[in-house]
């Protein structure tokens, strides 16, 4: 029977050949925390190689996701889908094994990882999301939900921002299911840390709440089986086992940055197996070992026990276990076409003049009101963002009910989080902030949107139209940033119709979606008849003409109901003019050629873009012929109204640029 160092040591000479082969690559955290994981995954994680997406499995997090091969190896060696030639082929074209782990691509990587920190922070949703199911579902003699979240993460993770930010939400929540092994070795790519993080870890997580376990040897499987068994028997704060490990563990590099990010070598990498008392030729794991590790059976024994316990369940409890199976599958209720159908008529009624984030607050108490699944919050601004509905009760973590989250003033966290409960599933988050805030959770939004995650933002505040608060709080270069995003949606609607289509868009795609909403109150525009799919397709005709147009006039959000005046001043003058209104260029890109040459026809390239920011892409949509009105700088603290005066928001600049457009084509010459 091998010995746990000599199966913790098959995770080090995987490691070891993978990045070898590749020529790049990451050795010495996978050589410093292999006895960890062999503790966790050989010992105590519930988990089916043969089903990753088994409902009530153990979720993993590799926080410090440089250590991939350290992940590969364990899905590889427990059974999953990966077999030895996806390690052979780490970080090659369109393997399992990328550089750093990503969902999607490799059976039982829960989670993209790789900046570092927000794996801790989305492990803080994901087990968030356990105790709201557990709470919710579970019933005497029925704990269909009952599993724990554990996640890796190093000194780097702990040095971002974001650590703190969601560490100390975990602790006032109490999640007794979270549990960190911290991989405390004292070296990043910089070299020993001591300059820069030699601040008392363990002290800081207690202050939130948490409990400590350790300092312990990370390399002793007697610490480490002790450490997880108090951590589990602790059912009301989240664990922190902190553990002393060796970077390039059995390496001649062993404590040295020189381990951190770059392959071995020949030499040393055979000197490590050699100290390691590893002696098979690479990519060979002894079939003693292989026995030691899988996972097979024993996950098919624990699925099919739970899968019981679910039948017996969904007997007497039919309605619950359905309405289980719907949240996790991520469908929509069976009376949906209803629900839309009140959002989207809600709409189309409304005649009153009101601002988009209220329009929002407005679609929010349908849906919410209707979906259980969706879980809201907000970054400290409840009230402004209007994310909290009469449907709304906020989180009580003593219970874990409620459906809506005060994250304080964490919009990273935030996030994170949402991202954390999305990946577990169950649930459709959605919290908002200001606009201009947003720059602060940018890198949880990047990942949200390559992760494919349904997950809703509600950024409001969205131009220079905010007034007196200032360039701070004015966005201007977020817009353009955020579409610049592959694979989400930017909404930016110009009153209450698009605003119930763009929230039944975000509800049904599947996709990742920002709503980008006025603070100040917006014309509610007239429009010939229903538009609700034309509206739905992201770029659609507002306001035609008979013929070819003149010039075509193209704006979003606050500015639709500018180029509308400015296309009846130019109609007074005799000018033919189409008015598009454009609130998701995304979903319009999609959109097949016909449907974009009649919004956009090619014959028109008199065409001109107005926006309340930075103008950079509209130059697609207006071409070399074409003008854009946009911010070419930061705003101004003054009355909102008074702004759009003095950048040139108004109908008759709009006209006269207009104007200056189609003279080039005409030859004519006429002022406003």
């Amino acid at each position: 029977m091998p010995s746990r160092r000599e199966c913790a040591n098959a995770i080090r000479a995987l490691s070891i050949d993978a990045i070898e082969k590749a020529g790049s690559g990451h050795p010495g955290a996978p050589l410093g925390m292999a006895d960890m994981a062999e503790a966790l995954w050989r010992h105590e994680l519930r988990h089916n190689p043969e089903n990753p997406d088994w409902p009530d499995r153990d979720r993993f997090i590799l926080s410090n996701g440089h250590a991939s091969m350290l992940l590969y190896a364990l899905l590889h060696l427990t059974g999953y889908d990966l077999p030895i030639e996806e390690i052979r082929n780490f970080r090659q074209w369109q393997s399992k094994t990328p550089g750093h782990p990503e969902r999607g691509v490799t059976p039982g990587v829960e989670m993209t990882t790789g900046p570092l920190g927000q794996g801790i922070a989305s492990a803080v949703g994901i087990a968030l999301a356990e105790e709201l199911l557990a709470a919710r579902f579970n019933r005497p003699g029925f704990e269909i939900v009952n599993h724990y979240t554990w996640a890796f993460c190093g000194d780097g993770c702990l040095m971002e921002g974001v650590s703190h930010e969601a560490a100390a939400l975990a602790g006032t929540w109490g999640l007794g299911k979270l549990i960190f092994f911290y991989d405390s070795n004292g070296v990043s790519i910089d070299g020993h840390i001591d300059p820069w993080f030699d601040e008392n870890v363990g002290q800081r997580f207690m202050a939130y709440g948490w409990q400590i376990i350790g300092p312990i040897d990370g390399h002793s499987s007697k610490a480490l089986d002790e450490a997880i068994n108090v951590a589990k028997a602790e059912k009301r704060k989240p664990s922190l086992i902190i553990c002393n490990t060796h970077i390039g563990f059995g390496s001649p590099r062993i404590d040295s940055e020189a381990s951190h990010g770059a392959p071995l070598g020949d030499d040393a990498a055979s000197a490590t197996k050699k100290n390691l008392g590893w002696d098979h030729p690479p990519f060979v794991i002894p079939e003693e070992i292989y026995k030691c590790w899988d996972q097979k059976a024993q996950g098919r024994e624990r699925e099919d026990a739970w899968n019981r316990l679910y039948a017996e369940y969904g007997r007497q409890y039919p309605e619950l276990a359905a309405e289980f199976a719907r949240r996790m599958a991520g469908k929509l209720p069976a009376d949906w076409r209803k629900t839309a159908s009140e959002l989207l008529a809600w709409g189309e009624s409304k005649k009153k003049d009101m601002a988009t984030r209220v329009a929002s607050r407005h679609c929010l108490d349908i849906l919410v009101g209707a979906l259980p699944e969706m879980i809201g919050g907000s970054a400290d601004l409840s009230g402004s963002v209007g994310t909290k509905t009469s449907s709304s009760t906020p989180l009580d973590c003593k219970t874990y009910n409620g459906n809506y989250i005060f994250y304080g003033v964490r919009e990273f966290g935030m996030g994170a989080i949402m991202n954390g409960l999305a990946i577990h599933g169950g649930f459709l988050p959605y919290a908002g902030t200001f606009l201009s805030f947003t720059d602060q959770a940018r890198n949880a939004l990047r990942l949200t949107a390559m992760m494919k995650l349904h997950v809703i933002w509600v950024m409001t505040h969205d131009s220079i139209g905010v007034g007196e608060d200032g360039p701070t709080h004015q966005p201007v270069e977020q817009i353009p940033a955020l579409r610049l995003v592959p694979g989400l949606n930017i909404w930016r609607p110009c009153d209450s119709q698009e605003t119930a289509v763009a929230w039944l868009s975000a509800v049904e795609g599947n996709t990742p979606a920002c709503l980008v909403l006025s603070r100040q109150c917006l014309p509610e525009i007239e429009r010939p008849g229903k538009m609700v799919e034309e509206i739905a397709r992201g770029g659609y005709i507002l306001h035609g003409c008979s013929g070819k147009p003149d010039i075509i006039l193209l704006a979003t959000g606050s500015e639709v109901h500018l180029v509308m005046d400015a296309a009846r001043l130019l109609e007074e003058s005799g000018k033919k003019c189409q008015v598009v209104s454009m609130p998701c260029t995304e979903i319009f890109d999609v959109q097949d050629q016909a449907w974009r040459d009649k919004v956009l026809p090619p014959d028109c390239r008199c065409r001109l873009a107005v926006e309340a920011a930075r103008g950079d892409c509209w130059g697609r949509y207006v071409g070399l012929d074409g003008d854009i009105i946009a911010m070419d700088n930061y705003g101004f603290s003054a009355p909102g109204k008074e702004l759009f005066v003095k950048f040139g928001f108004t109908a008759k600049n709009v006209a006269q640029r207009a104007m200056n457009l189609i003279e080039k084509s005409d030859g004519q010459k006429q002022a406003f």
